[in-house]
């Protein structure tokens, strides 16, 4: 009790002190921590976040970055975009969820820059922000297994119909292991660890696997792979051992026989084992799953017919193509969120299930790829501004060394494969904050050689 008591008061005292010398930096905690929770409390923060914004402006800390102008001119173009778009009161309710593009980089131009080692305190925060987090979901999980004895409480999220899952639906457990992900990797990166800190990174590493977002694990363990093999101690003496050691590792993973059967299976094979979750939930037995290559070339499917969420992506990768072949929409796009009229009319074309009383249908989704997602709705425009986040994203990390800025910049552009992460709330705070955070100021020096 007394060193938890110390460490409490430690850390108040910390924040306390650095909150002297930026008034920034309580607030750009507490926005970043209230993310996971419900959007009301998300909101307050950012309010409080943009306060502290407009009573700390000085003429004297105002400064303009290019990286940092970046996500203004993407919600720009967003709010340009209601002009042609053909559902405006679609994109003009969107704008407003998509905020935090145009006021969480307006607040990081005015405020005080953070050093280097505020930077790294600030994710420190977080990352035990994460670990409570996963805390409570996992004793949460072991509770309702007690009272239910359902073991779907260990796992994924909660579906439509019942409340069982490791996480809420509403929270996503693919969002809640991007947002443990870079967690993860600022404990498992500390140059000095102390027993704790190994704890915590296998409790969050566990955590994830349970969240079982397929994508994200497999970007999380490629990344363990780089920072053993290319950022600790060691390797700087063996790194042309290690490189070699990574391409054989890399070249037996893929001349496997059983890995290239099962991609094969994927591909031509009906099947609901997929290597992603269906998406829809509450799928009826002796139903059709579709698999990747019919749902690319099928003609015509059936409302018996069911995707896997490789199908699905795939299907809406196809959708995506025939209408920038079909509509004037390369330059410009159909708006922001205004996509959804042109998705639902292709899911009747091709006789998709549509939804029951029971279970929403497939012309509801979203491209579930942000890549598409912003071509689609903003046109080429959008897409390059997209990438030159990204690629800068990745540059500074790179040139700063500081792994965990690199993990966040990969897992991004990762989950935007699988996700249109940006066109969710939590995902456009969380994106944005982290964003501006890694690329204003003085790049931070981390993740050195342990």
């Amino acid at each position: 009790m007394v060193n938890i008591y110390n460490s409490s008061k430690n850390a108040i005292q910390s924040l306390i002190k650095e909150n002297k010398t930026n008034t920034s930096f309580i607030p750009t905690i507490l926005l970043l921590v209230t993310i996971p929770l419900s959007y009301a409390i998300n909101n307050i923060a950012l309010g409080l976040f943009v306060l502290f914004a407009i009573l700390g402006v000085k003429k004297t800390n105002i400064k303009v970055r290019f990286p940092i102008l970046l996500p203004i001119l993407l919600y720009v173009l967003m709010a340009v975009s209601y002009f042609w778009s053909i559902d405006q009161p679609a994109t003009l309710s969107a704008l407003s969820k998509e905020v935090s593009l145009l006021l969480i980089p307006l607040a990081f131009i005015v405020f005080k820059d953070f050093t280097p080692v505020q930077k790294q305190k600030i994710i420190q925060y977080y990352s035990y922000a994460m670990v409570c987090f996963a805390i409570y979901f996992l004793v949460r999980a072991v509770i309702r297994y007690f009272i239910s004895g359902d073991s779907r409480v260990f796992f994924y999220h909660g579906e439509d119909y019942i409340d069982f899952g490791l996480v809420p639906k509403l929270l996503n457990a693919i969002h809640v292991s991007v947002f443990t992900g870079v967690a993860f990797f600022y404990f498992l990166t500390k140059s000095v660890k102390t027993k704790v800190d190994v704890f915590l990174s296998l409790l969050l590493f566990g955590f994830m696997v349970l969240l079982s977002s397929k994508n994200i694990l497999l970007s999380v363990v490629f990344l363990i792979l780089i920072y053993v093999i290319f950022f600790t101690k060691t390797s700087y003496k063996m790194r042309l051992r290690n490189l070699l050691i990574m391409i054989t590792l890399v070249g037996v993973v893929f001349s496997f026989g059983k890995i290239k059967n099962r991609l094969q299976h994927e591909f031509q094979t009906n099947s609901d084992k997929s290597i992603s979750a269906n998406v829809l939930e509450g799928v009826p037995a002796g139903v059709h799953y579709v698999s990747i290559a019919e749902a690319w070339s099928n003609p015509k499917f059936t409302p018996n017919d069911y995707f896997t969420g490789t199908a699905f992506r795939v299907y809406q990768f196809r959708v995506f193509c025939e209408l920038v072949n079909e509509e004037e929409v390369f330059w410009n796009g159909f708006g922001l969120n205004a996509s959804y009229p042109k998705i639902e009319e292709k899911a009747k074309f091709y006789n998709l299930f549509l939804g029951s009383n029971e279970n929403e249908g497939y012309q509801n989704k979203n491209f579930h790829n942000q890549y598409v997602q912003n071509f689609a709705e903003l046109g080429v425009f959008g897409f390059l501004l997209l990438l030159l986040l990204l690629v800068g994203n990745v540059k500074n990390a790179l040139q700063s060394k500081d792994f965990v800025h690199f993990a966040f910049s990969f897992l991004m552009i990762s989950l935007f494969l699988t996700e249109s992460f940006l066109w969710r709330q939590r995902g456009v705070v969380f994106f944005t904050l982290l964003y501006c955070l890694f690329n204003s100021g003085t790049l931070t020096k981390g993740s050195q050689p342990d």
